[in-house]
């Protein structure tokens, strides 16, 4: 199946391959899929996690695989069926799945957002869902699932440590991440090293309602000095938000930097062509802090 569909940048849609399990619809942004694979013989890691199947090696690469019926504590998996091979955060990880359906073209503002009844902030691993005529298809959170089975892939909070004693930075900034969890490690991160003027908002939409009321405001400058943004949100993308950021002479002199899973070398060329100032994959919330004092503080 070709995994490989362009979108044009900036328009606010993305492509997700759905996928049955068990039964059930599910679905992953295609911008995560390397290639889609028959099942292959796996090798037993001893004492790894339940939910890792074991290693294979396909063209000389080792790549984990993971049991997602597993995951999702509806069984274990049976040889056979298709093994995803995706790429986040600088990861090769093969998910288990029983069949392929196809490939969606849909608008972020298709998404609809889990409630709290399906998925908490805390333990849920769904990011959206989305509703056609005769089935829901439920998006995964794939880098929940996999920081849940090995918590040193997630932000590296750690990092910020290392960069020693900081003083108060009263530059504000902007940041549009729809994960709760995420949105809240990535403030206080940025609050250890020194920056307290933050807005935090759950999706792109948000955060340029922001920016449009500080526009007709005239208080710009005095809120919105730096964008930091994900790429997958619901109702608007990083990658829409960089466009109309971008596109506008008002605001096009922000520094925006894209903190994404996503960040792999499409996504870059595709970031860069936006206008994007910096592009950091997830786990570098180290770099983050050094990326913003370059671009904030000439440092």
């Amino acid at each position: 199946m070709d995994t490989k569909i362009l979108l044009e940048n900036g328009t606010n849609e993305l492509e997700v391959l759905e996928f049955r399990l068990d039964g059930n619809a599910y679905g992953i942004n295609v911008a995560k899929i390397k290639e889609i694979i028959n099942y292959m013989e796996v090798t037993p890691v001893p004492n790894s996690h339940p939910s890792i199947e074991g290693i294979f090696m396909p063209r000389d690469t080792m790549i984990t695989a993971i049991d997602l019926k597993n995951c999702l504590q509806r069984g274990v998996s049976e040889p056979g069926g298709l093994f995803i091979i995706t790429n986040f955060n600088k990861l090769d990880i093969a998910f288990h799945v029983d069949s392929v359906v196809g490939i969606h073209r849909v608008s972020w503002r298709e998404i609809i957002k889990p409630g709290s009844t399906i998925s908490t902030s805390e333990d849920g691993v769904s990011t959206g869902i989305i509703k056609f005529d005769d089935r829901l298809i439920i998006i995964l959170d794939f880098e929940k699932i996999v920081t849940d089975i090995n918590p040193e892939t997630g932000l590296k909070v750690a990092d910020i440590e290392e960069l020693g004693e900081r003083h108060r930075i009263d530059v504000p900034i902007l940041i549009a991440e729809d994960s709760p969890l995420l949105n809240k490690l990535i403030v206080d991160s940025l609050h250890k090293a020194g920056y307290v003027n933050l807005i935090h908002t759950e999706n792109g939409q948000q955060a340029y309602d922001v920016i449009q009321e500080c526009k007709k405001e005239g208080t710009l400058k005095e809120h919105v000095q730096c964008i930091i943004t994900d790429i997958e949100m619901p109702l608007m993308d990083g990658h829409r938000l960089t466009k109309l950021v971008k596109t506008d002479d008002e605001t096009k002199d922000i520094p925006i930097v894209i903190f994404s899973s996503l960040v792999n070398d499409d996504m870059k060329r595709k970031g860069e062509a936006l206008g994007a100032n910096a592009q950091l994959s997830k786990p570098e919330i180290g770099n983050l802090v050094r990326v913003v004092d370059e671009l904030v503080l000439g440092q």
